[in-house]
């Protein structure tokens, strides 16, 4: 059993900055892919980003790209989410997740664990 917990999220102004964690416990999560996802009110979820099990891969939507930098820190069996720039759209309780494999996956679906999801509200 894996449980992930994020935090860092809160109440930001537009172009401000925040960094999310996500800390893993239960079984160890140094040989998996990991993903950050968010879902705003009335939208589905989308995947923001996606790290592989080294680091050495990552994928961003085009959406954040360039402001926000998925990282993981195996040793202390947590992934990071650093968002720069925000904006109001980027409001959306965000989500991460293991992927049960080391590559980064895209599906929602083929992730196996999920935290309870930390809100990031961006004000204009």
């Amino acid at each position: 059993q894996v449980q992930l917990a994020e935090s860092g999220g809160g109440l930001v102004q537009a172009g401000g900055s925040l960094r999310l964690s996500c800390a893993a416990s239960g079984r160890t999560f140094s040989n998996n892919a990991m993903g950050w996802y968010r879902q705003a009110p009335g939208k589905e979820r989308e995947l923001v980003a996606t790290i592989n099990w080294s680091g050495e891969s990552t994928y961003y939507a085009d959406s954040v790209k360039s402001r926000f930098s998925i990282s993981r820190v195996n040793a202390k069996n947590t992934v990071y989410l650093q968002m720069n720039s925000l904006k109001p759209e980027d409001t959306a309780v965000y989500y991460c997740a293991r992927a049960p494999g080391p590559s980064v996956r895209f599906n929602a679906n083929s992730y196996d664990y999920w935290g309870q999801g930390t809100q990031v509200t961006v004000s204009s």
